[in-house]
This record gives structure tokens, sequence and C-alpha cells, in this order.
């Protein structure tokens, strides 16, 4: 296992000095990525936020909402546990620069392309969405010519060309990404837009680019498992998929620590579900799970639920690399 341990033996996940998530081992230095198959890394950034700040605290919150120790029970409806099939380290965080998103964004891409470097998965904890600029355009970068495609998990469509005229917002990720050749506009699916942002033009430049998505009223009118039987199979076309999931897709009731919340969102218990049947069905190269801002998060809602979608990522993930098909613990 790479890394140093952070944490005693059997020790409650409320204890101890360690703050890694689910405890993991610690590594600090990208040449002791060596043998690993996942790498979590934080990104603690809001300076490109436009309503509620607080999702620097994000990456420590996530990590902190471990409730049972992760790393000792298996998936109760997969039945694996991902830690006995992955070896999976936490890289610590990017060195973000206070103030200076553009330092900042170049700290988080040289982080992430470190992990793919080393042939682990990186998994980014958020941290405002403006992170997807640079964690999807490393992963992409180290994949090309392979197709990236990314499944965008959020409230807001991100897509457009600058906000306030600040160019590197948490709304633009996804243009930067079309416009510096990072993504195919036809190779991004997007799922749960809706509310009153962004405006009809950038839609239609959106539109013409090839986005497709499904607004939160057609998972309302169909429901989410017919929906995400729609997504899995549109990115089983990709040579590989990005999973960007913005915790502002689901409900304030279920995620109310966020920056910029919109009511009528998906439930807690659909997200789990949606990330798990990615992981385990597609697969993919990178995640991002962003926006959780902790200051407004009320008895750990929100930090627990991003916390848990990591977990079921990590659980599909070892899913798939065991060629199995789920096998839930039912009573007799």
């Amino acid at each position: 296992m790479p890394g140093f341990s952070v944490s005693r033996e059997s020790e409650p996940a409320y204890a101890g000095a360690g703050a890694t998530f689910s405890k993991l081992p610690l590594v600090l230095d990208p040449k002791d990525l060596a043998g690993a198959d996942v790498a979590i890394v934080g990104a603690p950034i809001d300076e490109t936020v436009t309503y509620r700040p607080g999702a620097r605290f994000g990456p420590r919150a996530i990590r902190l909402a471990d409730v049972g120790g992760g790393t000792q029970r298996p998936n109760m409806d997969l039945g694996v546990n991902a830690f006995d099939v992955l070896t999976v380290v936490d890289y610590g965080d990017a060195e973000v620069v206070p103030a200076d998103q553009k330092r900042s964004h170049e700290a988080i891409k040289r982080a992430v392309g470190e992990i793919c470097a080393a042939g682990a998965v990186p998994i980014v904890l958020g941290g405002d969405h403006s992170i997807a600029h640079p964690d999807v355009g490393a992963v992409a970068a180290h994949l090309k010519p392979a197709t990236l495609g990314l499944v965008h998990f959020d409230a807001h469509a991100d897509n457009v060309p600058s906000l306030w005229g600040v160019t590197l917002s948490h709304g633009t990720p996804m243009r930067l990404l079309v416009e510096e050749g990072s993504l195919e506009g036809g190779n991004i699916v997007q799922i749960g837009l809706r509310g009153y942002w962004p405006d009809p033009e950038d839609f239609e430049w959106a539109r013409g680019q090839g986005f497709r998505w499904h607004l939160m009223e057609e998972i309302s009118e169909r429901g989410m498992a017919a929906v995400m039987d729609d997504v899995v199979a549109a990115a089983k076309r990709w040579d590989h998929m990005f999973l960007s999931f913005d915790i502002d897709v689901c409900d304030p009731g279920f995620a109310p620590g966020t920056g910029t919340p919109e009511p009528g969102g998906i439930t807690a218990r659909e997200a789990l579900r949606a990330v798990r049947r990615l992981a385990s069905e597609v697969g993919f190269a990178g995640m991002e799970v962003v926006e959780v801002s902790p200051p407004y998060d009320h008895a750990d809602v929100t930090a627990f639920l991003a916390n848990r979608l990591v977990l079921e990522a990590l659980s599909g993930l070892a899913l798939r690399k065991l060629g199995r098909e789920p096998k839930p613990e039912r009573s007799s």
C-alpha cells in the first residue's frame, strides 16, 4: 500500500488525528503514487463563486464525513468492499493560492496530471465548479487521442463565456473545455438542469456544439431510472468517461450546504444510485464532487452525501474490476 498510515488499527471514524478520506494512507510525493488504482485529491478553492462562498472548506468536510469507517465494510447493495479490491490513497490537496484562481487552477491541473501519469484514477473533492476546467482538462490531455466524454450532474449548465466579466468562473468551465478542445460538445451529457439560468442564447450555443441534457422536468416525468438508462447508453459509446457531480443537482432538502441552491432537484437516493450505476456499468477516468459549502451545511447533511457519493463510485469501480454483477445482501 503506497503512502503512510494516518490512524491506528480499529480506530472509530470520529477518533484519532487522521483527516484523510476514510483514513486512507496519505501520499504527498507523486512518485509514491505508484501502485495506486485511485487517488483522492482536494481542490479547496471558492474564489470564483457568484453567490454563497465556503466551498474551499468542502474537501476537508467531505473527508471527515465518515460515520462508520468506509474502509472496513462492504457496500450493502453491491456486496463488495471497494478497499479490498482497489488500492486507494489520499493525495492531499492541490497547492492552491488564495485569491488567485489562475494559479490555483494551474496547481489543480498539475496535481491531477500527476495522478494520471502514475496510472491512477483521480477523484477530486471541490471546491467550486470552476475546478472542472483544470481537472477535466488534465484528464483529457493525458488520454488524448482517445475520446473523453463528460457526464455532468448539475442544476446549472455552467456553459457561459463569462460572469461579470470573469472567465475563470464556476459558471464557465463547460464552455472553456469545449472551446479549448479538451472535450467535444457532442460528448457532454448534462443531468438535472432546472431553474432560471443560464440564458437562452447560452443553451443555443450548447445545442450548436452538440450538448445533450436531461432537464429536471424530464426526470420528473420519465423517472430517474429511465433517464439514467439513456445516460449509461451514451457514455458507453465513449472511450473514457469523466463524472462531474455538482452537489446542487440535489434538492436543497438533501444538500443544503451549497453555494447556489435550486429547489426541485433529485433526491439523495437517486444521486447515489446514479453514480453507482455509472461507475459499475461504464467506469470512469476521473471524477469530481463540487460545490459543498460547509458554512451552510446543517448537521453535515451535504458533506455526508458527498462522502457517500465517492464511496458509491469506488464500490462501483471495484465491482467493475471484479467483472461481477451486483449481489446485494437480502433477507432470507
